[in-house]
């Protein structure tokens, strides 16, 4: 192994996101191995937020982006070339990697559905700490998926089966399994994942709303007929699941049907991402876009809001739009937190009937958060 990557294992170790159980499969399946060659950087002086760094170019700026516990993005746009720059793929932090796995609970012989193939990565992890014949792997996009098995063939890690398909399905040939892995968000849990595990499995996935997508789900299948319970474990951040992309803000060509000014300073409603984790779970649909003056939500339904930062308390700060009024159901959820001494997010946690509707409750399932969703029973 390469210094750097010595030196970022040591670190994932002593801060207790690598357990020993796991040190062993990341020394196997070292990180540098299933990068690509080329990936994008952060560069703000670019159109598009982003410049390509190919590791034959510039192998020094590569290996330094390789060796650091952060994400890397490998694909922009869904692969498109004249896109805006949206990250579509890319290699997760170690940290989260480490974690998420380490919360699986994994046991030698279980057998694991990954979902989002992505680099490889993963899923060579799993295949190393707990042999191929455990493992299945699904990618949506086809180029990703194939390059992906390109790599973790090179690596001797290939896991039983690498699935091009919707993660949302699942792999049902398959089922049943002891866990299933995602490292793409969902805003609501399929059916699918649940009816393709054995009771007691667990469901480890990134979890969020288009307000706030920052958690990490933790769920545990119950059994037939009976519903399933889950907690936020920690505080993480994953690219969308496709399907469940959240809508992009737009504004109609209407003036507002009401203005007024905003029970809260507008950065409260961010600043703190246990009080927009709590906004989300009450505005589920609510998403926000900044410009330099103000703050525009929206719920893809007809209804905005739009809040201006400075004099945010004058008669004509904010400017609403439709059915719902989305900046009052903003402050109230903040001012919700507020007095409920402001809990963070691992005190929230997620109940899935059979029917797969899903409930979000603080403490126990008894205490309620927000409104029950997807779908309705």
């Amino acid at each position: 192994m390469r210094d750097g990557y010595e030196r970022l294992l040591a670190g994932l170790t002593l801060s207790g996101a690598l357990e020993e159980g796991w040190l062993g499969a990341f020394e196997r399946a070292p990180r540098p191995v299933f990068v690509p060659e080329s990936v994008w950087a952060p560069d703000a002086a670019i159109p598009t937020g982003y410049r390509r760094v190919s590791r034959v170019v510039e192998p020094e700026t590569w290996w330094a982006l390789v060796d650091a516990d952060e994400v890397i993005v490998t694909q922009l746009d869904d692969g498109a070339h004249d896109g805006p720059g949206v990250p579509t793929s890319c290699a997760s932090k170690p940290s989260q990697v480490a974690t998420m796995l380490r919360r699986l609970d994994v046991v030698d012989g279980a057998r694991v559905l990954d979902i989002g193939t992505g680099t490889g990565w993963t899923s060579a992890l799993l295949a190393a700490r707990l042999g191929r014949e455990s493992v299945t792997t699904v990618e949506v996009d086809a180029n990703v998926a194939a390059e992906a098995a390109d790599r973790v063939k090179a690596a001797g890690l290939v896991p039983e089966r690498v699935v091009v398909g919707d993660g949302l399905a699942g792999w049902p040939k398959g089922a049943p399994y002891d866990h299933i892995h995602s490292t793409a968000a969902v805003r609501r849990v399929p059916r699918t994942w649940i009816a393709q595990t054995r009771p007691g499995a667990t469901i480890v996935t990134p979890w969020g709303t288009p307000y706030a997508n920052t958690g990490l789900l933790r769920l545990v299948r119950g059994e037939p007929g009976a519903p399933s319970y889950g907690r936020f474990v920690d505080n993480v951040s994953f690219m969308w699941m496709r399907a469940q992309r959240p809508h992009e803000v737009t504004l109609p060509p209407v003036p507002p049907d009401r203005l007024g000014p905003s029970a809260i300073a507008p950065d409260l409603a961010l600043s703190n991402v246990d009080a927009a984790f709590t906004i989300g779970l009450h505005v589920p649909d609510a998403c926000y876009v900044h410009t330099w003056d103000r703050i525009t939500l929206s719920d893809g339904n007809g209804s905005w809001a739009s809040v201006r930062y400075e004099t945010w308390d004058a008669p004509d700060a904010v400017r609403q739009w439709g059915t719902r009024r989305l900046w009052d159901e903003i402050a109230l959820a903040r001012t919700w937190w507020e007095s409920r001494d402001r809990p963070s997010l691992t005190r929230f946690g997620l109940t899935v009937t059979p029917r797969g509707r899903q409930k979000t409750w603080l403490d126990e399932p008894k205490n309620l958060v927000g409104r029950p969703r997807f779908p309705a029973e």
